[in-house]
């Protein structure tokens, strides 16, 4: 999800075959294969709702998380009675399977809960975390290839709300991040064994509540080695993916000391450029910030190319479509920016409401996706520099998980059910 916002592999072999075709496209992570939000092939949906679609799945409880799709089946972390778990679902919506792990944490916050992070495959496991602490791998038998918990090993968090950092994959490791109000670290763990690899601190004195993070690292190539991006506690950082390796730092994202800031958003990258959202809607100061990612150390001095006071979003991360980057903030003001110098493409809005906009848009050929809390889902054409909405689709339950999709399908995870979507029902 976007509470961080966030993102499958195969837990049972031959005995369910896929119905969505062997070029179904695979939904790896929470933001796609990208890291993007999108993908710009193909023909989707425009109008459904809670009586029309292709199926629904009752869900065995509250989950924010993103679904994943891998090979056409389905994966999606859910508390089941009383614990965590992840569930296997093939393409016509029927469980297949799922793998148990220790008790639940249930979510503090009304669109929160205990699996708020996204699951990530590479293709040989799927990888999960939830806010008990439980950090684990399933292999392609569904059988748990391991399992740790990071809570009991370095100490319960200290966030306002629930975790929303979901792991991410480097060719060899598992990486989580946890930034907060105490030791605040990145760590890698062995995909294989879950063995730590290494693990890093990364402190910084802020401001109260800036220090809380809930973004998702992204796995980049830097300098022409595979890296991971961080952003939280008011500074990117970029870290070598083989040892943890501070290389990159940039701050100055608050000169003017800011309370009650955390990073929910995650960036996005075009080219060389991260664009950044930080401050909150709610008390109309959003910023947003373009950061060119090129050379080494402390580049604050140096690599701040823009900077908007007038535009952002504070929870749901920004996607990018033709190199541009659309923001959906949590009000449904949408705009889109040209990341080489953040000016306005052009911009638009859904129709106002009470109800704020939490889980991050996706954007499918050259469809946008946009759930709103209250389980409105709104549908618009963004081509031709413009704004069309299609359609309001409401799912008749809240929706905080971002869509996913798969093939010409879109998946929606509600409070109580999976939704799938489809040009033909």
């Amino acid at each position: 999800m976007r509470f961080g916002l966030l993102a499958g592999i195969g837990l049972l072999v031959g005995a369910t075959q896929c119905t969505w075709g062997a070029d179904a496209a695979d939904w790896r992570t929470w933001r796609g294969p990208l890291g993007t939000g999108s993908v710009e092939q193909g023909t989707f949906p425009v109008k459904f709702d809670a009586e029309h679609f292709t199926w629904r799945t009752e869900l065995p409880g509250k989950g924010c998380s993103t679904p994943i799709v891998l090979n056409g089946k389905i994966y999606v972390t859910s508390p089941a009675d009383g614990h965590d778990a992840l569930l296997c679902i093939d393409g016509q919506g029927s469980e297949v399977c799922r793998a148990k792990f220790g008790d639940d944490n249930p979510g503090k916050h009304r669109n929160g809960s205990g699996s708020n992070a996204s699951p990530a495959t590479d293709g040989q496991a799927i990888y999960v975390f939830f806010k008990s602490g439980t950090l684990g791998a399933v292999d392609l038998q569904g059988k748990i290839r391991w399992q740790t918990n990071l809570v009991e090993r370095y100490g319960k968090d200290t966030l306002f709300w629930d975790h929303g950092t979901s792991p991410v994959l480097t060719e060899k490791f598992v990486i989580m991040a946890r930034m907060h109000q105490g030791e605040s670290w990145l760590a890698a763990f062995d995909k294989e064994t879950g063995e730590l690899a290494w693990k890093v601190a990364r402190n910084y004195k802020t401001p109260v509540e800036c220090d809380h993070g809930y973004t998702t690292p992204l796995v980049i190539q830097h300098n022409g080695r595979e890296s991971i991006l961080v952003w939280g506690a008011e500074h990117v950082t970029i870290h070598n993916a083989s040892d943890g390796e501070l290389v990159w730092t940039c701050g100055d994202f608050n000169p003017d000391g800011n309370q009650l800031w955390p990073a929910i958003a995650t960036p996005v990258i075009v080219g060389d450029m991260a664009v950044i959202a930080y401050g909150r809607n709610d008390r109309g100061i959003p910023r947003l910030h373009g950061v060119r990612l090129t050379g080494t150390g402390d580049v604050t001095k140096t690599n701040h190319v823009w900077k908007r006071t007038d535009v952002g979003t504070f929870v749901p991360t920004p996607a990018v479509y033709q190199g541009k980057v659309i923001l959906v903030g949590d009000n449904g003001e949408v705009t889109c920016l040209n990341p080489a110098d953040g000016k306005t493409v052009w911009s638009g809005a859904f129709p106002k409401n009470r109800a704020k906009h939490y889980s991050s848009p996706v954007i499918a050929g050259e469809i946008l996706y946009a759930p709103r809390e209250d389980g409105v889902v709104f549908v618009a054409k963004i081509s031709n520099n413009k704004l069309e909405v299609l359609s309001e689709n409401n799912m008749g339950e809240s929706v905080i998980g971002s869509p996913a999709p798969s093939g010409n399908r879109i998946l929606i995870r509600g409070e109580r059910n999976l939704f799938c979507v489809s040009e033909t029902k």
